[in-house]
Parts: structure tokens; sequence; C-alpha cells
């Protein structure tokens, strides 16, 4: 072979391995650049929102076991979502934080969980659902009461003093009998039949006090003086306890918590007493005495 053609195949076949080398640089090259651009793993912002911690139902009244806090998306919190008012995780993405912080800043931001004890559920919570201010009312707001009576029950109020209400020890929650004292009219005659005589009945009994004025839940007091007691009755039996309203003076009778397992409400007396009415016929009155 001649020597010209030898140099043109060496020359050939350093270009080829040299042409190789090239590209497989070049490969190499592109997998590191993207590798260097795969943006990174960001997390997202997240803040504690005000869950249940079980199913919840119309009329109860928050316990500390039936709420606590859960890591919440930040961008999904809502206005009506209570926080615990800590900024968010901080993310790597440029302007995470500030629109997850403005997200939260719009919710309710309060302090410990123990601030909700004692709201009174107004609809029903699934576990693990957000506390909203529309579901739940706290002591003080507009329909505290109304959310606070059991289904079929009634608040009414009477009126009491110190001596009627057991010397103050009469608490929220509590149990009471109610007692009426009445004047008896004295029809014989004698010579005393101008003279008083009283009689004292219990017209209720076992029922429960959901209020001394204004307050709703016993406190740190040892005793609570006021003028008004609220009482959770039956639709029936508001009827009989106004009726003694007007009858006579009312005084509360405080339970032991021993001996509030029996019947609620107003007593077989009261229930087996006859009624009357007054009927009018061709302008005569007549009483008649429903049973």
């Amino acid at each position: 072979m001649k020597p010209a053609r030898i140099l043109v195949i060496c020359i050939a076949a350093v270009a080829a391995i040299g042409l190789a080398l090239v590209v497989r640089a070049m490969g190499s090259g592109g997998s590191a650049t993207q590798v260097a651009a795969a943006a990174p793993v960001q997390q997202t912002p997240m803040t504690k929102v005000l869950v249940a911690a079980k199913d919840l139902e119309p009329g109860v009244r928050l316990s500390s076991a039936d709420i606590q806090w859960k890591d919440w998306p930040a961008d999904g919190v809502i206005p009506a979502f209570i926080t615990d008012g800590n900024a968010p995780a901080v993310v790597e993405e440029a302007g995470a934080v500030e629109k997850a912080g403005d997200a939260v800043s719009e919710a309710v931001t309060g302090g410990g969980k123990d601030s909700y004890v004692g709201g009174v559920v107004r609809e029903p919570i699934a576990a693990g659902e957000p506390i909203t201010t529309r579901k739940v009312v706290m002591a003080g707001e507009s329909g505290f009461m109304a959310a606070y009576l059991e289904p079929g029950t009634r608040a009414m109020a009477i009126r009491v003093t110190v001596e009627t209400a057991a010397g103050g020890f009469i608490l929220p929650g509590d149990r009471v009998d109610v007692v009426l004292t009445r004047e008896l009219r004295n029809v014989d005659a004698t010579p005393d039949a101008n003279a008083a005589r009283f009689a004292a009945s219990t017209v209720m009994q076992n029922v429960r006090v959901l209020a001394i004025d204004q307050t709703t839940q016993p406190g740190d007091e040892k005793a609570v003086v006021g003028a008004t007691a609220t009482l959770a009755v039956g639709a029936t039996d508001a009827e009989v306890l106004a009726r003694a309203k007007s009858e006579g003076e009312l005084s509360l009778v405080l339970r032991s918590y021993a001996d509030v397992g029996g019947p609620s409400g107003r007593t077989m007396a009261q229930a087996n007493e006859p009624r009357s009415v007054r009927v009018y016929r061709g302008g005569a009155a007549e009483t008649v005495v429903v049973k």
C-alpha cells in the first residue's frame, strides 16, 4: 500500500475518533444542563386552623376535647376560619409567604383554643371540618340561648331573690325544684275567717338552670346573686310554670348532683290537676272542668 493512502486512512480514523468524543461531550453536557434547570420541589405554606376533633351536633357546648388545631394550606384559608395567628411556614418561591400571609390575615385570628370552649354548636360540624363563626355561637352573642336549648325545650325566666334561690348558690347547669307558695282564700264563716293561710307545693321538679341573669356558665364564683333565673322546661311545662307565677311566689330548691337522674318537669299533682274553662251560652257563664 502506498504511503499516501496509509496517511489518508490514519487522518480519517483520527477525525472519526475526535468526532465521537465531541458528540459524547455534547450529550453529557445537555444532561447536566437539564438537571441544573430542573425546578426545586416547593412546599405549600401552611398555617393552623381550628377544626372539630369529632362529629358535633347542634346544641353541643364545646369542650377542650371537641376542638383541635390542624395544619391547613394557607392559600385555602377563608375569612370564616379561625387561625392561631402565626405566620405560615417559609417556602422558596418568591412572594409565596406574602400571599399566604394575606390569606391568613383575612381569617379570624385568636389565641389558644380554650377561648372558644363554651361556645354552642349551631349547625352540624363533621370531624376535621374547620370551626366557623357561622356554625358556632359564643356566650353573650345573639342566638346563644336558642342554640344551647335541647330540642323540644323552652327557656323561661322567673324572678328570684337571695332567699328564693338558695342564698345565691344555684349556678347555671344545676338542677332545681320549683316550689309555689300561695295564699289560700278563707271561705269559712269563723271568727278568724280573715286570717291569712298559705300553702306550698312543688310544681316543677329536676329542671335545669340555663342562666342566672346573663350568666350562662359557672365561673370561679362560689355564689351568683341575680334577679332572674332562666329554666329549661317543656312546652306544656311552660304553661304550668306561667300559671304558677301568677298564683304566688316561686322558690328554687337546689338538688344534689346524686339526685338528678329522676323525671324532669311538672309534678304528678300538676299533671293530674283538672283545668276549668268558662263557657258562655246565651249570655250565661258556665264553668266546665276539663280533665
